[in-house]
């Protein structure tokens, strides 16, 4: 018992060192109003050893700390921003500079004068970047909120590690807070559906009886019940936690999406997990493992529950293998606290059955019992797990430019596999552990209607459908004609001749929809200025799913359209292309000083050293006069077009 509470504690101080190191700022806000004239406070709390750089800072070191107002029309600057305490300046021995800034607190006050007596809002971030004596943490931002209403106010303020941040200039909120919360359903309803799979439900009343027997101590047995469901959720969040926090690597996300070598490798375990799921095999852990964790557990007490958890967990990973390794996948390439958060609802989910019904025994009469319908699951699973499968296949096809994989194969795959499916539905398919089927239920027949509208859905695409929905799986579209684009392909414009010259990389790399743009950076450029015309700049990759999301969702927004078409130039920069660039355009980066000789290499050192960032999509408008604004991810299309509307 006390050794079990000491590997508990050890884990919670481990949990609250990690988040010390992740979050060693920490922003509150407030402000004091009188009349029109407003004092806005902004004030940070610097953990010991960090501190926290000044405002003002020489070129070459690391980012200033930056206050950025969303809307500043709606006020006057009075004076300038006043600092307390006032910074101190050090040699910086990671940047090898005299340095200005902050340790342990500090408060900025900006004074400003309302220009309406109408209720106002002003939004906005706190750019910063900490650092202690041997590391620094990539910039972060912090949002404010600031509301006005006559001679009152109130305030709020959330802390945001969305990644997208901005030097100078205007930027707009993102949908990530949306995104997360659909990731969390997500995450719970993939821990639900595990429950289903043969390998875990037969496992939940022996499970269960586990707790009950030679005990007539029922608080006792609930106690040991709710401490198995933490301990489930404990091991799985431990496994997110390893990726959260970079055990494996600042740059694992990059690479879990972008190489060749765990894209094969995620295609193949999806592959053979599918075939075992078909009935051709059973995926066995070794006996050694399992019969090591199951001794343990027949120790009793707490510590029993923990090695029945950690039994239960290595037994059901046949199963659950799939739907973990989804998760962990899709939440490392998104970053930040993602594959924690993920794994730890999923196992949240994947508990609440057991310890439910290690309190509620009798409720277990009322199961339906082990039979062909967890087979019929497993089948169904197989067949997702082709299809999602192929996704990784894809990526490969998309970063190094094989074009093996065409948009319209893609599709034709997925047609024949959701038809068969359909025809599973339906009874017309029967593999080797099927039950028979002497008739056609109601949850069959709707499931069979279901899939079968999701075919024909499929099938617009091959005619250039955008297939909004489910964009972010799909290659992308190809320039050609399509019968659903509403666009400036069909629109009758020549759009090519709006261009300076042939794009460089063109004859491998093009653009949504029948736009037109160039793929490196100094050609857009020298053709924006040429033609006295914004430049759209959107830093992308072939496997981001939040990109291709945009441009089949945000993007054919027809207002969106003719402003891309008519009004801007475009550049899109790869940050994950693997293309080989010639020698003289290698360059040595000033961020890590290593040399970048790749195409999306390059891009991404630019992205970072240029705007502090390494989040994808990232869209940047520079206008004639060199004013930028910027956005991150966003699925609304009114808040794309007004993005766009500011550059004109």
């Amino acid at each position: 018992m006390k050794k079990l509470t000491f590997i508990f504690l050890a884990y919670f101080i481990t949990f609250s060192a990690f988040s010390q190191i992740i979050e060693p700022i920490k922003w509150t806000f407030d402000s004091k109003q009188n009349g029109k004239d407003v004092e806005l406070i902004f004030e940070a709390s610097i953990d010991e050893n960090w501190h926290l750089y000044d405002t003002y800072l020489p070129e070459g070191g690391p980012i200033a700390t930056q206050i950025v107002f969303e809307d500043s029309t709606l006020f006057d600057f009075v004076g300038e921003l006043q600092k307390d305490p006032q910074p101190v300046e050090k040699f910086d021995n990671i940047f090898q500079l005299n340095l200005r800034f902050f340790s342990e607190r500090a408060t900025l006050t900006q004074n400003i004068r309302l220009k309406s007596d109408n209720p106002v809002e002003i939004k906005g971030y706190v750019l910063f970047m900490g650092c202690d004596d041997e590391m620094c943490l990539p910039p972060n931002e912090a949002e404010f909120t600031f509301q006005f209403n006559g001679n009152s106010s109130s305030q709020q303020a959330a802390i945001s590690g969305s990644g997208e941040n901005s030097v100078s200039g205007t930027t707009s909120g993102s949908a990530s807070g949306q995104t997360l919360w659909l990731f969390i359903l997500i995450s719970a309803l993939a821990g639900f559906a595990a429950i289903l799979t043969p390998c875990v439900f037969p496992m939940i009343p022996m499970t269960v009886s586990f707790f009950m027997r030679g005990s007539d101590n029922r608080g006792k047995a609930i106690r040991n019940g709710l401490f198995f469901g933490l301990s489930i959720l404990l091991i799985f969040s431990l496994l997110g936690a390893l990726f959260t926090f970079g055990l494996f690597g600042p740059n694992v996300g990059n690479i879990l999406s972008t190489h060749w070598i765990p894209n094969l490798l995620f295609f193949l375990l999806f592959l053979v997990f599918a075939i075992s799921f078909f009935g051709a095999f059973e995926i066995v852990l070794p006996s050694s493992l399992v019969n090591k964790t199951d001794s343990k557990a027949e120790q009793g007490g707490l510590v029993g529950a923990f090695f029945m958890a950690l039994t239960t967990v290595i037994v059901s990973f046949s199963c659950t293998g799939p739907f973990i390794g989804a998760l962990i996948i899709e939440a490392v390439q998104d970053g930040g606290m993602r594959p924690l958060v993920g794994m730890f609802f999923f196992g949240l989910a994947f508990a609440l059955p057991f310890t439910l019904l290690a309190i509620f025994p009798s409720a277990l009469n009322k199961l339906p019992k082990s039979g062909g319908w967890l087979n019929s699951i497993k089948v169904v699973f197989a067949f997702i797990l082709v299809a999602f499968g192929l996704k990784f296949l894809s990526n490969i096809d998309q970063v190094y430019g094989l074009n093996f994989i065409s948009r319209e194969i893609y599709l034709a795959i997925w047609i024949v596999l959701f038809f068969l499916l359909g025809m599973y539905f339906l009874g017309k398919i029967k593999f080797s552990h099927d039950s028979d089927l002497p008739y056609i239920g109601t949850g069959r027949l709707f499931l069979s209607v279901a899939t079968f509208t999701f075919v024909i859905y499929l099938f617009t695409g091959l005619f250039g459908a955008p297939l909004a929905s489910i964009s972010s799986l799909l290659p992308p579209q190809s320039s050609g004609h399509s019968y659903f684009q509403a666009g400036p392909a069909t629109s009758g414009q020549n759009v090519q001749n709006e261009l300076c010259g042939p794009a460089k990389y063109a004859d491998k790399l093009h653009l949504p929809h029948g736009l037109n743009g160039y793929f490196e950076y100094e050609q857009g450029m020298a053709c924006a200025k040429e033609q006295q015309k914004p430049v759209f700049l959107v830093f992308k990759g072939h496997a981001c799913a939040n990109c291709k999301k945009m441009e089949n969702g945000v993007w054919t927004d027809p207002r969106s359209l003719k402003m891309l078409s008519e009004d801007y130039v475009i550049i899109a920069l790869y940050t994950d292309d693997r293309t080989k660039l010639t020698e003289n355009e290698w360059i040595t980066s000033n961020v890590d000083g290593k040399v970048k000789d790749t195409m999306g290499k390059k891009n991404l050192d630019f992205q970072i050293d240029k705007y502090a960032t390494n989040s994808i999509p990232f869209h940047v408008i520079i206008e004639p006069d060199g004013t930028e604004h910027k956005l991150g991810v966003t699925f609304e299309e009114d808040e794309f077009v007004s993005f766009l509307e500011r550059g004109l």
